[in-house]
């Protein structure tokens, strides 16, 4: 019986943390919307059925609506260019802020919970590499690379991470290369060649990586480490597709995950955390786990909002384009209509999908 409850309040603790950030999304988009007098005719706490208006404010209806997850906004003429007042009608470029209020507001929550993350203990820096393990005989020995050692660069493109460091790496696998590290302070360079067919259990170069470890963050230096963390997820965000097609990655590690899996990480962040705070002498960033996959969530739901995708913020900021481009006539208005419904029938789709999958290949996270 307890079990179940904990479980039941998990999955309630779970939805609440999923419908936050969409709330946050949908604030951004109202914030900037009554900043630029584009008026919003209802904001609604949760999905349709209205359930109850709550009270009106500034022209705005404030709801609850039936289903308990999330937000929305609806401005005045959302999809018609005829209402005077309303979103479409609006300057092409208010409506280009107003798109980007909303992913913008999940980056912003992003770096935010990644500052507190970071400010209560020692934390790894995964935006850096470290060498942690040389194997003997490796290309890596054979060089004169050393553990403890920082690679910054190969042949001059940066390493911001350990998946750089493998694309670059393997894009020149059995070519020479030139590792640039720091090593005490020093910035020196190194030449070597990756195997093009490493030995079982080792790497093209024959290292193991680690990151170096951050020691008692000031805010300041929080604040710093959560905007390169942010840019640093957007960035293997862009990659992956990239590192899928060379191999880098395997299919299963790059899976789109829907909500049961993203509860199953959830729920497996939220058992590390008990665990680690059972420990009296546990670093506090050690129970920073859920904390850091709700940033994780945040910041990737801005940045998918983000994606040339009709339905999404993306798909119509790409369709506001040629306007902003060529200051000429907007594309038509049932043309764009009609692309942001295929798209939103696709997500839909992608997310029945995604849901199916998670339930019959559940992720191994254990």
């Amino acid at each position: 019986m307890d079990t179940l409850l904990t479980s039941l309040l998990r999955i309630l603790e779970f939805i609440l943390a999923l419908g936050v950030l969409v709330f946050l999304h949908e604030l951004g988009h109202f914030l900037v919307s009554r900043f630029f007098k584009i008026e919003i005719e209802e904001f609604g706490f949760g999905f349709p059925p209205r359930m109850v208006k709550l009270f009106k404010l500034g022209g705005t209806d404030f709801t609850i609506n039936w289903i308990p997850f999330g937000a929305f906004v609806r401005p005045k003429g959302e999809n018609d260019p005829e209402v005077p007042g309303g979103l479409a009608s609006a300057n092409p470029w208010v409506r280009l802020a107003v798109l980007l209020g909303g992913p913008v507001m999940n980056l912003l929550t992003g770096v935010i919970l990644f500052t507190i993350m970071f400010s209560r203990g020692s934390y790894y820096d995964i935006t850096r590499v470290e060498i942690a393990e040389v194997a003997a005989a490796s290309p890596a020995e054979q060089a004169g690379l050393l553990p403890g050692d920082l690679i910054t660069a190969i042949d001059g493109k940066r390493v911001d991470g350990s998946s750089r460091l493998q694309t670059l790496v393997l894009a020149r696998a059995g070519q020479e290369i030139t590792l640039t590290v720091e090593r005490d302070g020093e910035k020196l360079t190194f030449t070597t060649t990756p195997r093009a067919n490493p030995p079982e259990g080792q790497g093209a170069l024959g290292i193991v990586m680690t990151s170096p470890i951050v020691e008692n963050q000031t805010f300041a230096g929080a604040a710093d480490m959560a905007l390169r963390y942010t840019w640093q997820q957007c960035v293997e965000l862009l990659r992956l597709p990239g590192r899928l097609i060379a191999g880098t990655i395997s299919p299963e590690e790059s899976r789109v995950v829907g909500p049961v899996g993203m509860y199953n990480m959830y729920d497996y962040t939220r058992e590390l955390d008990e665990e680690a705070s059972s420990n009296a002498e546990t670093n506090p960033a050690a129970t920073s786990n859920t904390l850091r996959l709700i940033a994780v969530i945040s910041v990737a739901l801005g940045f998918t909002n983000l994606l040339p995708i009709p339905a999404l913020d993306g798909g119509r900021i790409l369709l506001t384009l040629p306007e902003l481009i060529t200051g000429k006539r907007r594309i038509s208005v049932k043309l764009e209509n009609a692309l942001n419904a295929v798209g939103f029938i696709l997500l839909l789709a992608l997310l029945a999908f995604t849901t199916l999958q998670d339930i019959i290949n559940p992720l191994q996270l254990k």
